[in-house]
């Protein structure tokens, strides 16, 4: 290869013959520096040549526009003190822009944790659990972060916002102990209850948050875990609400009155199983055996139970009409069932002269048994409740006409007490009002 001393003239006017691919023109001065050129081309760029590993390796230096030749120069010569290190330039320059885009990526990722606020992970965590969640957890975690200020379905008031709406624009960084305690203390002179439902909620995200990819390296510790907040919300009292069996025949009286037959359906069922009121909210057509009279409960404890579908409760629900796959279908919810049946309840219970929730119902039923004395074992598998002690959790197994016989007998014994005179026949099931 013949080398000349590199001139300005020279570099700019060189020019590769039409019938090879590329040519080089090669500097005198240092070893591996070129100039190359292919045809038809008018850009010229300096490259670096020399062998690593005994194989050959070709670097692009940069056009000649762009490059001065002393700047090429220097250049060549960096590239081969790296050769002489033992390393390939090509390497070196890869590895150097890995580095360079990973710098970037953390930098990017740096300020998008410093910038993120709680309302924005807090929408990311309710997307990652809501698989994993029943449509009225999904429902409180979008209510308490609510912003408020929308029309209402059924109202003319605006919404309000959410228990924790006021933290919903604090940077996730800014989350501290203290911020937490302060939002507690100002909740607990408006509306403590759902703070304090507002404060598990938020400890659960906040533990997430510890585990998420993104957010475990700002939230190290979990604010919402102190016993300042916890201690300004004070403790939940517990609540007393349940039916009197003197008060059945007013109860049952308003829940019949009320307009829609799914929620007076709805509401004489939730207390006849003494079940959840999810639990019978998200029954579906196909949950019920009208063969062999037996309802299948999601429940919350396990999978599913299994219970005896009771001859009234039957009554009830074959009348019901079958819009969808759900047995409380609802045709203006977006879900297509039932969704929030307390108003009306509120409403029927106003008008009997009772304060009754419909957790309340679920208590109703478990005081009632007492009064036929079923046995709290056979009460407790009804309505889903754990198994309490070695004996009901290792060794009774209880079949299903068992659990029939003393459910039968309690709804029985309600209808009795309501006044409702209620006879079933082979032929069908009808109900005889006193």
């Amino acid at each position: 290869m013949a080398k000349i001393k590199f001139t300005v003239g020279r570099v700019t006017g060189f020019k590769c013959p039409e019938d090879v691919a590329q040519a080089f023109l090669w500097c005198d001065e240092v070893p591996g520096l070129a100039v190359r050129a292919t045809p038809g081309s008018t850009r010229n760029r300096y490259v670096f040549q020399s062998k690593v590993n005994k194989k050959t390796r070709r670097v692009t230096i940069g056009d000649v526009s762009v490059w001065s030749i002393a700047e090429a120069k220097i250049e060549a010569r960096r590239l081969q003190t790296i050769i002489d290190q033992g390393n390939d330039p090509r390497e070196v320059k890869a590895d150097q822009d890995a580095a360079k885009i990973a710098a970037a990526a953390a930098k990017k990722a740096q300020e998008a944790r410093e910038i993120v606020t709680v309302g924005q992970a807090w929408n990311e965590y309710v997307a990652a659990r809501k698989p994993l969640w029943s449509e009225l957890h999904i429902r409180d975690h979008e209510k308490i972060m609510q912003p408020g200020g929308k029309p209402r379905a059924r109202s003319k008031k605006l919404t309000e916002p959410g228990s924790l709406a006021s933290l919903a624009e604090i940077r996730l960084v800014d989350l501290t102990p203290e911020l937490v305690t302060e939002w507690a203390r100002a909740e607990a002179v408006i509306r403590p209850t759902r703070a304090r439902l507002a404060l598990r909620l938020l400890r659960a995200f906040l533990s997430w948050c510890g585990r998420h990819p993104t957010y475990k390296t700002i939230v190290t510790s979990n604010p919402a875990q102190n016993n300042d907040a916890r201690e300004s919300l004070g403790k939940a009292k517990v609540k007393h609400d349940v039916l009197q069996r003197e008060q059945l025949v007013a109860w049952f009286k308003a829940v019949k009155q009320i307009q829609n037959p799914i929620i007076s359906a709805y509401l004489q069922t939730l207390l006849l199983t003494g079940a959840r009121r999810e639990e019978i909210a998200s029954l579906r057509w196909q949950d019920i055996d009208f063969q062999w009279n037996s309802l299948t409960i999601n429940d919350k404890v396990d999978d599913f139970r299994i219970i005896p579908l009771t001859p009234y409760v039957a009554n009830l629900l074959t009348a019901l009409v079958r819009r969808n796959e759900w047995v409380f279908s609802s045709p203006t919810a977006a879900s297509g069932r039932l969704t929030d049946p307390s108003i009306a309840h509120r409403k029927a219970c106003a008008i009997a002269g009772l304060d009754l929730t419909l957790h309340g119902l679920r208590r109703s039923f478990a005081s009632l048994c007492e009064w036929i004395e079923m046995p709290a074992g056979i009460a407790a598998q009804i309505q889903g409740h754990k198994p309490q002690g070695v004996r009901e959790q290792n060794y009774i197994r209880r079949p299903l006409d068992l659990l029939r016989m003393w459910h039968v007998k309690i709804e029985a014994w309600i209808l009795e007490q309501a006044g409702i005179d209620f006879v079933a026949t082979q032929a069908g099931l009808h109900v005889i009002k006193k």
